[in-house]
């Protein structure tokens, strides 16, 4: 049987999404995850995860993959 972690620190809630600690820390700061604060540690909860990693996230790069991100139209 595994156990779930409640909380994890930046370095393995990257390793879970399967991307850097860059990009987890821009993900944090844009507000996308749920954080706790114990001290001066930054953790990530299981839930927010695991919600972050069953949606779809689309990088707009260019106003026109903007129009039609918002037009329901597929990303090029």
């Amino acid at each position: 049987m595994t156990e779930t972690r409640l909380l994890y620190d930046r370095k393995e809630a990257a390793r879970q999404l399967s991307i850097s600690v860059r990009t987890l820390d821009y993900i944090v700061a844009n507000k996308h995850l749920e954080t706790r604060r114990i001290g001066k540690k930054v953790l990530i909860t299981h839930a927010s995860l695991v919600a972050y990693a069953r949606g779809n996230h689309y990088a707009v790069t260019s106003r026109s993959d903007a129009d039609a991100v918002a037009s329901g139209d597929k990303c090029a």
